[in-house]
């Protein structure tokens, strides 16, 4: 039973990490559409070619990702000390989370 219980509290984890990544990509996405939108709108309002997109640069990180890092952190932390999770399951998770 702690076997099974081990492997759905992984299997919860994992699947709660990717969707919060998931999540946070897909509205980052559409941030920079719609700010793409919004300049192309001005830009066929006054006549001028719109500017050709730059080559896209690492993103730095903002205060959100930090925070969700950490919550996923906490999280991962509480699980290893419940016993949910062994040190090198822990260490796997840590290293995903942190890239």
């Amino acid at each position: 039973m702690p076997g099974l219980l081990r492997g759905v509290a992984r299997t919860a984890v994992v699947a709660g990490t990717a969707t919060a990544v998931s999540n946070r990509v897909s509205q980052r996405q559409a941030g920079r559409w719609a700010q793409q939108d919004a300049e192309r709108q001005v830009a066929y309002q006054q006549g001028v070619a719109p500017p050709t997109p730059a080559a896209p640069a690492a993103p730095p990180s903002t205060a959100d990702e930090m925070t969700s890092k950490i919550d996923q952190l906490k999280q991962l932390g509480d699980l290893k000390d419940q016993g949910v999770l062994t040190e090198e399951e822990f260490a796997a998770q840590k290293r995903q989370v942190l890239g």
